[in-house]
């Protein structure tokens, strides 16, 4: 399994990944709206800034703090689930 790194330890599994958005326009506001009212949103911003929208199949809904533009880099150097399981894996 494939795992991207979206900040502050928080991975997304790659095979779910549809797009990734920013979150400034109306539409995917009202997209982060309603998945936080039906329960599939996953907040991964700690409290900061959202900075980007990381739809994903099951209709769940990813907002981590990593910019769009920081994303694909994550994707270019995404991770096997086994080296997040094992403990020698620090998130960067």
């Amino acid at each position: 399994m494939d795992l991207i790194n979206v900040g502050f330890g928080n991975f997304v599994s790659a095979h779910h990944l549809i797009t990734i958005v920013s979150p400034d326009s109306a539409p995917i506001k009202r997209i982060i709206n309603e998945a936080r009212d039906r329960g599939v949103l996953i907040d991964a911003t700690h409290g900061r800034r959202t900075r980007a929208a990381v739809i994903m199949t099951a209709l769940t809904l990813s907002c981590p703090p990593s910019s769009p533009k920081r994303l694909p880099v994550a994707w270019e150097t995404r991770t096997k689930w086994s080296e997040v399981n094992n403990a020698k894996y620090v998130a960067a």
